[in-house]
């Protein structure tokens, strides 16, 4: 059976796919590759495939959707199936990428909790009230990963590539997914990239914001499976 590969957000590690390794885990091998340790792109992608079975299923969330986009750029041949959630497949916009380096620099003077508490985590959860938990777990992760992770991961994000034409070029079985209330990454950028890749599946999940892998568990993993099982 096909290894799946899984690719987090930013500030995020293998515990945010926490329900999903428990349920596919049981039938085929299921890794997490870490992308923090670059300040590109493509060089986060490239040590993907370096570390990547031959062949194998790809699935990325947020930031871990636009390296699997760098990914498939780099390696199409490689991947069987592929997977983009809650993610963007343009470049950054200017206003965005202007609010990074004075991110960056807060982080690094010993601020990372604050930006995470202020700037970052209130954009994640359709209703932030009901899940304090994967509040917690979200700040848990980040807190792990550390200043120095938060300054590549976002200078990554702000100097990536647009891939819509890589998308363009996808023939391979495609789960577009996002959670109903993502404002991130909202539900018009998938139905772009849905439009974007023939013959890929779009998966919007009710009562979920940019973490449905989290915050519905099992309607994530079901669409998965059947992504697996196309």
């Amino acid at each position: 059976m096909t290894p799946l590969i899984l690719l987090p957000g930013m500030m995020c590690d293998g515990r945010l796919f926490g329900p999903q390794i428990a349920a596919l885990g049981q039938t085929r091998e299921v890794r997490v590759a870490p992308i923090s340790g670059h300040i590109a792109t493509a060089a986060l992608a490239a040590e993907v495939l370096a570390a990547a079975p031959p062949r194998f299923a790809l699935a990325g969330l947020s930031m871990g959707g636009i390296v699997a986009m760098e990914v498939l750029a780099q390696a199409p041949e490689r991947i069987e199936r592929l997977a983009l959630l809650d993610t963007n497949p343009r470049a950054e916009l200017p206003e965005v990428q202007a609010r990074r380096a004075p991110q960056i620099a807060a982080v690094e003077a010993g601020g990372l909790r604050q930006v995470m508490t202020e700037q970052m985590i209130p954009n994640y959860l359709a209703d932030p009230a009901s899940h304090p938990e994967i509040i917690d777990l979200c700040m848990d992760m980040a807190l792990d990963l550390g200043p120095q992770v938060f300054a590549r991961q976002s200078l990554a994000l702000r100097d990536r590539p647009d891939r819509q034409e890589v998308l363009a070029g996808v023939r391979m079985p495609t789960l577009i997914l996002c959670g109903r209330a993502d404002r991130l990454c909202p539900v018009e950028r998938h139905e772009l990239m849905h439009g974007l890749v023939p013959g890929s599946t779009l998966e919007i999940i009710e009562s979920a914001g940019h973490l449905p892998t989290l915050e519905q568990p099992e309607h994530t993993t079901a669409a998965l499976v059947r992504w697996l099982e196309a």
